[in-house]
Parts: structure tokens; sequence; C-alpha cells
């Protein structure tokens, strides 16, 4: 055979490693601030843009996309050239998937406190930058794929089909839940409603998780476990069936998010059935990790590289399990909308997603800088705050998230709730956010020196900028030699392997999600329930913005502590126009979706103003912007035409009338207030707000001609021009 000479890219390497330790450090202090603000609401001020509802979305952005997205393309970047023995295809692409990825970065930093946000979990960014995320993705991918067809060494290793499938499945999902209609460059609107866009947006979250957050991980698992233990995978076969089992079954597993909400029962429990069946393969991929290690366990108690991919690796099988507990339905009932979801999700990402990346930075910087590690007791001192910081924090959260459902579902011996005031559920858990607050400070010491640490490394060393290899060129093969598998022969076949890759993963979205995202039909209407008027859609947009949803449901589901707590439960027909859906994923607050009527506009107002003024114990922080602030009445318009388009039936011409319907309406509102002696100008935030509070929940209950209802368009084969159509 002929031995060839070429050039590793270590440049793409060291830029996406610097990327990583700084936006790792960045996301990580937002959560800090956000973690403070549950204890202390008033922290930072009254500033729109620092105010927890616009910093969640931003932590969670910088964690999963900054820190975590640049993490994939470091391991991708480091361990694909290797693999294929071969430099990534093209240098220009590296690049430009660097700097857009890193433009997308910095343009979430600043959209998403200014309130631009779509409101959906892990897909806030609206839409201009949704499409640049497709296009840095598919820039990513055909780097990617292109290197792999060149690559120098026939079979494609373990780690490279992870690879494949993240970059398939995520384009998918992506593509998928940014279906949205613009109004103008930072606003659009879903083009689902109500129970469908649930149901994709929960498709796309848990698969997002899935496979953003797990599936390239588990890539970096089988690679750099192997390489620091220097001892190979423990077992090819399981392997196998860990990855086509895996991919096969997660991508049906989204409804367990929704379950006892207004999704059909069959999705849910398909769902269920999914999830529970997700352990098998989970587990069978941390045991191929850890046995990997057999005999090398003394190299763990002093290698960080080992330490930090052991303890990821167990918590990977610690998450894998506990999530396909919490989605059977008795657990699911407890757990669901409480903290205890937060502590799973951070046990994860913290010692999963942040072992495994910091385990490829102390493993790649030293080798791209031609070096060792500046201070293995500063390694050491990282690998044991960031463990104790973990558990620090989501224990207490752990403790407290049982604490709440246990406090909300209790009965007297009369019958009636025990805890009926639910800022009695609030008050109880403060001391267990000033833990999280403290394991999370101690998380983030950890950072601060491993990253001083990994600096100090690369000050030690010098660049390989174009490291140098070699590999032999294999002459072409007896066509009388057999693969001794098909799976072997498979692993040669990168187009092949990608076709069924993608087939694997659709086989769920067709079968889970066609019936009910696409087929509006099959989603119930009521009668009475009718579109936003324009002052209601403001207010909503304005609760979007201002990520009121973090923190409040919209979802009564149908258990006696809820109703009992909040009214009657919530129907799927209720939701046609809602775009995006707004159910929530937790309740730091109560549930919402009954509040219209409760109180009058000037407790409201109040409410906004100062939260404990009406709510003593609240944790809420306080909008005075609201009283201050205008709405664009200007946008009003074309936000109706928007919604029409999407076949919301306001009446033809209505968005010429939008504005004065809208005028009407909020000046009832404003005049009501100032005869409370709150005086607040008709076209203020606070105006639109409480409009929309006050309409929550009222369509069940309200006649059809409700005074300020919105005229509806009549179509000949419509017997009733008011009653709700369906939202196709």
């Amino acid at each position: 055979m002929a031995t060839e000479t070429f050039y590793y890219d270590n440049k793409i390497v060291r830029n996406f490693a610097i990327a990583t330790a700084i936006w790792g450090v960045i996301g990580m202090l937002v959560g800090l601030i956000i973690a403070i603000k549950l204890f202390a609401p008033d922290f930072l001020g009254f500033i729109p843009e620092l105010s927890y509802g616009r910093l969640r979305p931003l932590h969670t952005n910088a964690v999963v996309f900054a820190f975590a997205g640049n993490a994939i393309f470091l391991g991708v970047y480091y361990s694909l050239q290797r693999l294929c023995k071969s430099r990534m295809w093209s240098d220009t692409l590296s690049k430009l998937n660097f700097w857009g990825w890193q433009a997308i970065i910095v343009s979430a930093v600043f959209t998403l406190p200014l309130g631009y946000t779509q409101s959906k979990e892990y897909a806030e960014l609206e839409w201009p930058i949704a499409i640049a995320i497709a296009v840095v993705w598919v820039i990513f991918g055909v780097n990617m794929m292109m290197t792999i067809y060149k690559r120098r060494v026939k079979h494609m290793y373990v780690a490279i089909w992870f690879y494949i499938a993240t970059f398939v499945t995520v384009a998918v999902l992506h593509i998928v839940n940014n279906l949205v209609l613009p109004v103008d460059m930072l606003k659009s609107y879903s083009m689902f409603a109500g129970v469908q866009d649930a149901l994709v947006q929960w498709w796309y979250g848990h698969n997002a998780v899935a496979f953003f957050l797990t599936t390239p991980f588990l890539g970096f698992m089988y690679y750099f476990i192997p390489k620091a233990a220097n001892r190979p995978i423990f077992s090819y076969r399981l392997s196998i069936v860990h990855f086509w089992a895996l991919i096969f079954i997660y991508i049906w597993a989204g409804p367990h998010h929704l379950l006892y909400t207004a999704l059909p029962g069959w999705a849910q429990s398909l769902g269920v059935v999914f999830s529970v069946m997700l352990i098998a393969p989970s587990w069978g991929g941390m045991i191929n990790g850890l046995f990997t290690l057999r005999g090398a366990w003394d190299r763990v108690r002093q290698d960080p590289v080992l330490k930090f991919l052991v303890v990821g690796v167990t918590a990977y099988g610690m998450a894998t399990f506990e999530g396909p507990m919490m989605s059977f339905k008795s657990v699911n009932a407890i757990t669901h909308y409480t903290d205890y979801v937060i502590s799973h999700v951070h046990t994860a990402a913290l010692a999963w997603n942040g072992g495994l990346t910091f385990a490829m930075l102390y493993f790649i910087i030293p080798r791209i800088f031609n070096t060792k590690i500046y201070s293995i007791k500063l390694a050491n001192f990282h690998f044991w705050a960031a463990t104790m910081g973990m558990v620090i924090y989501v224990i207490p959260i752990y403790w407290g998230g049982i604490t709440q459902s246990l406090m909300w579902k209790e009965f007297t011996a009369d019958g009636t709730l025990m805890y009926p005031n639910f800022m009695e559920t609030v008050t109880h858990l403060i001391p267990m956010y000033i833990a999280r607050a403290v394991g999370g400070s101690l998380y983030i010491v950890g950072i601060l020196v491993g990253t001083f640490n990994l600096f100090k490394t690369m000050r030690a060393g010098e660049l390989i900028a174009d490291e140098k290899a070699e590999a032999q060129v294999a002459v072409a093969e007896s066509a009388a030699r057999k693969e001794s598998t098909f799976h072997r022969w498979l692993e040669s076949k990168p187009t092949l392997f990608t076709v069924l890759t993608t087939v694997a993963i659709l086989i769920g979205g067709i079968v889970e999600y066609v019936p009910t995202a696409l087929i509006s039909s099959n989603v119930p209407t009521i009668e009475s329930v009718q579109p936003y008027t324009p002052l209601e859609l403001e207010g909503r947009d304005i609760y979007i913005a201002e990520g009121c949803l973090g923190c409040h449901s919209q979802m009564i589901r149908p258990f006696r502590s809820e109703t009992e707590r909040y009214g009657e439960y919530s129907k799927a027909g209720e939701f046609v126009y809602d775009r995006p859906f707004l159910w929530g994923s937790k309740r730091t607050g109560p549930d919402l979706h009954r509040i219209g009527g409760k109180y009058p506009d000037s407790w409201h107002y109040m409410h906004f103003m100062e939260p404990r003024s009406t709510s003593p114990g609240s944790i809420m922080p306080a909008y005075p912007w609201f009283a201050t602030s205008t709405v664009n009445i200007e946008s009003i318009p074309a936000k109706i035409r928007t919604l029409q388009r999407l076949g919301v039936p306001y009446a033809q011409g209505f968005d010429q009338q939008a504005i004065d319907h809208y005028r009407n309406q909020a000046e009832a509102i404003a005049s009501g207030l100032s005869s409370s002696g709150f005086d607040v100008e008709w076209d203020s935030q606070m105006v639109a707000m409480i409009a929309y509070m006050q309409r929550l929940g009222t369509d069940i209950s309200a006649q059809a001609d409700r005074v300020d209802a919105v005229p509806l368009r009549r179509d000949n084969d419509e017997a009733d021009a008011t009653a709700t159509v369906s939202h196709n």
C-alpha cells in the first residue's frame, strides 16, 4: 500500500475550543443571575432587558447552542478528521461554520433580552435567525459528509454514525418546527396552532435534547473514552444495537411532555410506550462506555479527562433512566410542572454535556498545542467543584419539586384544598432556591478555574495549526472478499447509511405527528371560541415577549386538585387560535388558563406594578414599564392580515378596522382603571396585558356574541359565521 501525507486542520478546532469555554462561562453566569432572581426578584432592578422572563431563554440558548453547540463542532472537527484520516473537506466551509455560528449566538444575545422571541422551548429565535441556523447547519453537514466521502478509512467508526444521525435529524426538526409566516423582520406567527403546535414543538423539543444534546455526545463517548483509556470499545455489536434502537425509538417520545393535556390520548400513550422502551438502548450505550474502562480504573483516579468522562456517562445513565420513569402517567402526574423537571434537565446538562465537554477540552487542547495540561491540580479542582456544585444544585430542587406537587394535591379531611393559596408552596421553596444558587455558584467557580487552566495550557505551548499525518491508501479489494456482516458492509456506504438513518427517524414522525399536526379536522372545535381581538392579541404578544410562559402554564389538567384550584379543565378546542401554544413547562406561579374575570382590572394593574401588593410572598418581578411603554399600534393591521392568511376567520377588510376596534376596547379598560384611581393611557402595554388576562379561559362560559368580539368572515358553506372554524 502507498503512504500518503496530509495535514489536520487544528485552527478550526482551537477556535471552537475557545468559543466553547467563553460561551460556557457566559451562559452559566446568566443562569446564576436568574437563579438569584427566584429568591430575590428585584435583583438587578426593574430593567426590562434584565427581567427573569427575558433572561431565561437567553440562558437556555447560551448553554444549549453556544456552549454545547460549539462543543459539538469542537468534538466533530477534531475526531472526524482523525477517524477519516483526512483533513476537513473545505477550510472555507469550516470558517463559515465557525463565524456563522458565533453570529447566530450574538444575534440571540441582542434579540432575546429585547423580547423578540417565538417563545418555543429551544426554538425561541425569530425567523431570520432560524433561517441562518439552517444555513449554517447545512454548511456544517456538507463539510462533514464530504469529509466522510473522501476518507482514507473504508469503514465508518461508530462515532461517525452518531454524527450523521445528528446532522440529519436536527435539520428535519429545526425546519418543521420553524414553519412560520412572518409579520415583519422580527415577528412571526406559527403555521401550527394550539394542540398541533404543542405536538410539533415537543416533537422538536424532546428530540433537540435527543439529537443535539445526546447523539453527538454519544459519538464523543465512543471516540474519547477509548482514546483516553487506550482501550478498544467494549462491544462493537452493542454499539450497533445502541445506535439503531436509539435513533428509531427516541423520535417517538415527544408526547410524554404533554401527558394529561388536551393532546389526543392515543398520542400520549404512544409517547409513554416509546419513552419506556428508551431505557434499553440508552443503558446499553452507558454500559458500553463504562465497561470500556475495565482494567483502567487506576488511571481514572489520576486522569481528570477520564474522571469527567466517567461522571458524564454515569449521569447520562441516570438521566435516561429517570426520563422514562417520569413518562409513566402516574409519575408524570407528580413531577410535571414542578421543579423536579428542572433538576432532571440540569443533571444531564451539567454532568453529561458539561462533563464530556470539559473532558474533550482537557484532552484536545494539550495535544493540538503540543504541551501538557498546565495544572493537574487545577483540573482536579475543576472536576470536584463541578461535580459537587451539580449535586448541591439538583438535590434541593428534586426535593422541592416533590414538595410542590404534594402541596398542590393535598386535601383536608373536609375535602377542601389544604393549601388553597398558591403562594404557600412558593414561600416554602425559597431555601431550596437559595441552595440551588449556591450549587450553581460552585459549578461556575469550577468553570472559571478550568478556563484559566486551559488558557494557561495554550500559552505554555504553540498551536500545531496544520498537524502532519500519514495514512495508507487502500488498494481495490478482491471481488471475492466478502464483508463479515451486513452492518460491516453498510459502514462502507455513507450514502445508504444516511438514507437508512433518515428513514429510521422519519417513521415515528409520520405515524405519530401527521394525524394530529397536519390534519386539522382531527382537532375538535368549540362553537363559542372566537379569535383574539386586536387588543387581546397585542397583550398576548407582550406576554410572549416578557417570557411569562416560563413561570405560568395555561393548561389545567383533569385532576381534582387542579379543577378545584383553577376551574374547568382545558380542552383542545379552546386553543385553536393560539399561535404559538402557551401551555408551559413549569409552574413557578399559578396556572392562568381560567384567570379571566377572576379579578378586577385594578387588581391586575397593582399586580403588575408590585406583585407583593396583591400576592404576599410572591417572587414574581414587577413590570412598572407596562404603565409607561406604548404599543406599536401601526403594526396591528399587518398582524391581522398574517393571521388571516393562516386561516383565522377575521372578516374581510377587518385589518383596516383593527386599530379602531383596538382603541374602543382599550379606552373602556383605561376608563375603568381611571375610575379606580389608576391613570394609564389606552395605548399602554398595561391595558393590552390586562385585556389578555381577562380573556383567558372565558370562551367556554361566554356567549358567542360578546360585545368586544371581532367580526368573523361569513363563508357560504358556514351555517353560523360566529362559530369557531378549524384553524387551518
